[in-house]
């Protein structure tokens, strides 16, 4: 069982998001970046899978080498191996393009990725990914089990759960409950160390999209109280200044 996961590097939710150059790029000074939760999740699951012998982990980043302390810290969970696409994840396409690319020849069979990251909430690579290696592809998956060359998995929808079972090769975009995620141990801190790691340039991709610039939320109001028995004035609030009815 080979198993690729892909990880992505993002700020930790309690850093202090900030932006330069006249709000068009990131400011990742005083950021404290880790990997991305819901990657986390896969690559604790991708290592359960592979225990015992029963298969390898590669994970793969996208990312310019200050990601690698991020990268280490998946080999010290559990990953066998590393591979950094060295260039900037500008958008989901060129990020799944690189993937699909590296792994196009590699006779995965099964390739994790998190459900979303938690920076831009995108949920659109592991999609890609499937779509250009002409697999099949699941999101967010909350179980998943393995046979010999199949997997069963569990997605919960409006009222219900959803189990699915595909043939291998697949790609799944896993949730919260698919498997607590690893903290690294001592022995695995120092293996890290030695673990291979891959740095591979980057293929050409067509730029689909740019940004123009961010923007941070607008402060929150001031909260306005209204007496239960002024039903009329609660109504133009919501009518002439809230404007949702």
């Amino acid at each position: 069982m080979k198993i690729l996961v892909c990880i992505s590097n993002v700020p930790d939710t309690t850093s202090k998001i900030t932006f330069t150059n006249d709000n068009t790029a990131f400011n990742t000074a005083a950021v404290q970046f880790i990997i991305n939760p819901y990657d986390e999740i896969a690559l604790s699951k991708a290592v359960e899978l592979a225990e015992g012998g029963k298969g390898t982990v590669t994970v793969i980043n996208v990312g310019d080498a200050s990601t690698e302390a991020t990268i280490r810290k998946a080999l010290a969970i559990g990953a066998d191996n590393a591979v950094r696409i060295n260039a900037t994840p500008r958008d989901a396409w060129f990020v799944a393009h690189q993937i699909a690319a590296y792994a196009k020849d590699k006779t995965f069979d099964l390739i994790l990725t998190g459900r979303e990251s938690i920076d831009y909430n995108g949920a659109q690579v592991g999609a890609i990914v499937a779509e250009l290696l002409n697999i099949p592809s699941v999101s967010i998956a909350k179980k998943i089990d393995l046979s010999a060359d199949s997997v069963s998995i569990e997605r919960e929808i409006e009222g219900g759960k959803e189990v699915l079972t595909a043939k291998l090769p697949i790609v799944v975009g896993t949730a919260e409950g698919v498997a607590e995620p690893k903290i690294p141990n001592m022995r695995g801190i120092m293996s890290a160390r030695t673990k291979p790691l891959e740095v591979l340039e980057p293929i050409s991709v067509d730029s689909l999209s740019h940004i123009v610039k961010y923007e941070s939320p607008a402060p929150r109001g001031a909260v306005k109280l209204v007496d239960a028995a002024e039903v009329e004035k609660l109504v133009s609030l919501l009518h002439d200044e809230a404007k949702v009815i």
